[in-house]
């Protein structure tokens, strides 16, 4: 089968909605009539916001996050965000069933989620009021795993959920196994929230107090050599993928709204760093429709188009907000508060080798840092003036807002808009991996992502519920067979992620972070012949570059495997997929 087909398989599996009157869509040109039509009903003049948002979908130019495609324009009782966190974990029997209630009404709606499982007291530890014997974090997230299966037996969506545990928990060394079983926890993925007091304690070879509960008046339950933990991380994910990292400090101390919220959570793939009840959702710039003349002297990304894009894409995504259902009121809530949406790109991979650019060169770097800084300019800006014509979002402040780190490092004329008229959107900037929405756009590579494979074999789950195994090619590979002579040696810039270094890997999500005031979902791909001395090394070069998060694989590794090479010879897969 070839990629085409594959594309509308995804189509007609994930995003080929009926709408009330249960004629399906007959097309990807239906579907987006139907998402035009749903996002631009809360403008004024939503004929003209109608077409602009079609111009935008059209070509697969701007590609929402597949909740939007999903649902928009259905009458469905669905939400149209991707990303939520949880409320907090109350550690008693009755907050912990609300909990999981919550998560199954935002799941069964068609929301990811993440939840810190920091609040529940450890393993063996009694219970004040009945005296019992506590089971401990990790046991409760087998109960949310198996919600979660439940729920995807109903559905054609697979549950998505993070979850997180501060590095101080005394249950620590046993969520950091959690997975090493392969069949535990297939709907989770798993972070540490790492402090930067562990890493200075990791350097300065000091006791690492665990202790409980992590807030008020914490105890200490015992003493761990901070050396020691950090070595089980390593190992951990060098042998499983899990856990990630995300370096909590930095989360917080970058966040726009540091004023007013603590984080301790992201949405399931990592890219959206939430408060309690958060939601955002999501939309990708593709770059590879961004780039002119390809695979010649003159291929160049047409900036001026981008731009344009961008402002479109801003109101798209902030329309989003009003039209969405919400699954929980306190969602809802929060979403209209602050307003959060993620814009952000795929398709990296795909540009860079049509620009004839090798992935990890100082001039790939310096075009796609370039571009990014052109499309958070571009998506400020946009959100600085649906606040003059629509408001700010309603928890802004400005003197509070304006100190935060990211929007010190604006533009002066966008900060001096900011500090007149405001913002529409509190974060306005995150890269998803965007997985789903790439293979529909002709599997472009995914987020900023290289290219995976130039041809493989992926398992992609059909409109019955099947796994099916596809013969796919990559979209630049494939224009540059159409389009070049037969005989023609393959340019140096079709490099895939499994020739790559971690270091090469990290550097590109280093140069852009910068320019993304929520986070970057990446997996920093390995050798098979990885040592635990490399994992440190990413980890610890990740949170030297002010990385927010970060993830290793490892080929050969015990995490399943979605993409193979033709011969089988290397996976190039990873789980975390969030549209």
């Amino acid at each position: 089968m070839t990629t085409p087909d594959l594309s509308e398989l995804i189509w007609a599996s994930r995003y080929r909605g009926a709408a009330g009157n249960g004629v399906p869509d007959a097309s990807i040109a239906d579907t987006w009539a139907r998402v035009a039509r749903s996002i631009a009903s809360v403008e004024r003049d939503s004929r003209e916001w109608e077409q602009r948002f079609l111009s935008a979908l059209e070509n697969f130019r701007f590609l929402p996050g597949g909740r939007i495609l999903a649902g928009a324009g259905l009458g469905k009782d669905v939400t149209l965000c991707n990303c939520f966190v949880a409320g907090p974990l109350h550690d008693s029997l009755d907050g912990i069933l609300e909990s999981l209630k919550e998560t199954a009404i935002t799941m069964q709606h068609g929301g990811g989620i993440g939840l810190d499982f920091s609040p529940l007291r450890p393993c063996g530890s009694p219970a004040i009021r009945t005296g019992a014997t506590a089971s401990g974090p990790v046991s409760f997230m087998h109960v949310w795993d198996s919600m979660c299966e439940t729920l995807l037996a109903s559905g054609r969506r697979r549950g998505a959920m993070m979850g997180t545990l501060r590095c101080d928990h005394p249950d620590i060394e046993a969520f950091i196994d959690a997975k090493r079983d392969p069949d535990a926890l297939h709907n989770f993925n798993l972070s540490v929230l790492i402090t930067d007091d562990f890493l200075r304690a990791v350097d300065e070879d000091r006791e690492w107090p665990l202790v409980y509960p992590p807030d008020g008046d914490p105890r200490v339950d015992r003493r761990v050599p901070a050396g020691t933990l950090w070595q089980h991380i390593v190992e951990s994910a060098l042998d499983t993928a899990e856990p990630g990292l995300l370096f909590v400090d930095t989360i917080n101390r970058e966040n726009n709204l540091r004023y007013c919220e603590s984080i301790s959570a992201t949405n399931p793939c990592g890219e959206v760093p939430l408060p309690a009840y958060g939601a955002c959702n999501l939309g990708s710039i593709n770059l590879a429709a961004a780039v002119t003349a390809p695979f010649s002297d003159a291929a160049a990304i047409d900036h001026a188009s981008l731009q344009r894009l961008c402002g479109t894409a801003v109101r798209f995504l902030d329309n989003v907000i009003d039209v969405s259902r919400y699954p929980l009121e306190k969602q809802a809530v929060q979403a209209k508060r602050t307003r959060r949406i993620g814009l952000g790109v795929t398709g990296l991979g795909d540009a860079l080798a049509m620009l004839g650019l090798h992935y990890d060169s100082d001039v790939a770097r310096d075009m796609a840092s370039a571009a990014m800084r052109a499309i958070r300019d571009s998506a400020y800006r946009a959100s600085i003036e649906l606040a003059r014509e629509k408001g700010a979002f309603p928890g802004f402040d400005a003197g509070r807002y304006c100190a935060a780190p990211f929007i010190r490092r604006l533009p002066g004329d966008l900060r001096e808009a900011l500090a007149v008229h405001g913002i529409r959107n509190s974060h306005v900037l995150s890269v998803a991996p965007a997985g789903t929405i790439s293979l529909l756009a002709g599997n472009v590579s995914s987020g900023i992502e290289p290219i995976y494979a130039l041809e493989a074999v992926r398992s992609v789950r059909d409109a019955t519920g099947n796994e099916r195994e596809i013969g796919v090619a990559d979209f630049a590979f494939r224009q540059w067979r159409k389009q070049c002579d037969a005989e023609a040696t393959r340019p140096r810039s079709f490099v895939t992620a499994d020739a790559l270094s971690g270091d090469a890997h990290l550097a590109m999500q280093a140069c852009l972070q910068p320019c993304v005031d929520n986070a970057i979902s990446k997996t920093i791909t390995l050798s098979p012949e990885a040592t635990a001395e490399t994992v440190e090394h990413v980890f610890r070069s990740a949170h030297a570059k002010g990385i927010k998060g970060c993830t290793v694989f490892r080929p050969g590794s015990m995490r399943g495997q979605v993409i193979r090479t033709r011969d089988d010879s290397h996976c190039c897969g990873v789980e975390r997929e969030c549209d």
